[in-house]
């Protein structure tokens, strides 16, 4: 009976969430509300006055009283620790290394799947339950769990969730992934939720003040070594000086200086010769990629060229195109067209219909010769 089966909910203190734990705990789930510390103002710095949305006190109190309002228990455990060293560390290694991270994916797959469930397991609790719009089923055919996108596309996070595994996907519910946004709030009021109206956090939740150079700056007091460098034209012309190439990302235009023809872009990062490559716009285009650090969902194995849509980065609507196996594990992705500003650190996810494939890290871009 479902009364027998206990689900830890992470519950961020916003209205997802809380209808995730309504919707269980209706249903005669034993609910455990949980609530994440993922950060420290001592670690990431930032206003103090912006404290708000993730892992703020006013998140931990409205998931606290949320759970309160439902008779559940509720718990804040401390990851502070795991994230900083999976998902901060990761985050600014990848801009050192001239690329664009998505820590969201990356918080998603080590820690809420897997921090999480290992101290859910540890405290004998059958399954984990998000407010992601997304769906997971069991498919008898291929006998493998299926990652799916929610019913309203329009807030499907899908996306961010492919590096889940198997026994991830086994012992998860995503109780409004067949819900609209819309309907979410509606039933957040017809239950006088605290949280039904609350806006949704847009920054990054480690970077409360949403200024990612100041946090680089802050962690990395040598970076400022690497201002001043040159920038450069595709015919390797210097053409001005950047501000360090971290603070730039494929297909920025603001802050390249002014005195050009046309519109230009950053359409290369070279971290080992500390120097940003700008373009015209045709030059943003690629057709060919390859992607690393791949986890496929509905199959085990690509052995052979099979065609998707491929969305390389969150808002994305999708495109066309093949996915090849190549050695060590690495897929090459051909787009039918070639695609703007395909950026390496990006994840690239595949899907078929509204199941995910896969999906993994884009390493580079090939370019014509």
């Amino acid at each position: 009976m479902k009364s027998k089966i206990k689900v830890v909910v992470a519950m961020s203190g916003g209205v997802d969430s809380s209808v995730a734990a309504l919707l269980l705990h209706n249903e005669g789930y034993d609910v455990i509300g949980v609530t994440m510390k993922l950060w420290d103002f001592e670690q990431v710095g930032g206003n103090l006055n912006l404290e708000s949305g993730c892992c703020s006190l006013d998140s931990f109190n409205d998931a606290r009283m949320i759970c309160m309002s439902l008779g559940i228990p509720h718990y804040i455990l401390n990851f502070s620790s795991e994230f900083h060293e999976n998902v901060v560390t990761d985050f600014i290694d990848e801009y050192l290394a001239g690329r664009t991270p998505n820590p969201c994916v990356r918080c998603n797959t080590k820690i809420k799947w897997q921090t999480l469930l290992e101290k859910s397991e540890e405290l004998g609790v059958d399954s984990i339950a998000t407010g992601h719009y997304a769906r997971v089923n069991f498919n008898e055919d291929t006998n493998r769990y299926e990652l799916s996108r929610g019913i309203d596309h329009n807030k499907d996070q899908s996306y961010a969730l492919w590096g889940l595994t198997q026994n991830s996907l086994k012992k998860t519910l995503f109780p409004i992934g067949g819900y609209t946004k819309p309907e979410i709030r509606e039933l957040a009021k017809e239950f006088n939720l605290r949280t039904a109206s609350k806006s949704e956090s847009q920054e990054i939740c480690f970077i409360p003040d949403n200024n990612y150079h100041r946090l680089l700056k802050s962690v990395k007091p040598e970076i400022s070594d690497l201002t001043s460098g040159s920038m450069i034209d595709t015919n390797d012309e210097i053409v001005g000086k950047h501000e360090g190439y971290p603070f730039y990302t494929i297909g920025q235009r603001k802050g390249l200086g002014g005195g050009f023809s046309k519109p230009k872009y950053v359409v290369d990062i070279k971290p080992d010769n500390n120097e940003i490559v700008i373009g015209n716009l045709d030059e943003l285009y690629h057709q060919n990629f390859i992607v690393e650090k791949c986890n496929l969902i509905s199959m085990d194995i690509i052995s052979n060229p099979i065609q998707s849509e491929i969305k390389i980065r969150y808002n994305d609507i999708g495109h066309s195109g093949k996915i090849y196996p190549l050695e060590n594990s690495l897929l090459r992705v051909e787009f039918d067209k070639p695609q703007k500003s395909i950026t390496p650190g990006q994840s690239a996810v595949f899907f078929k219909g509204d199941t995910v494939i896969g999906g993994g890290i884009i390493k580079e871009r090939i370019t014509p010769k």
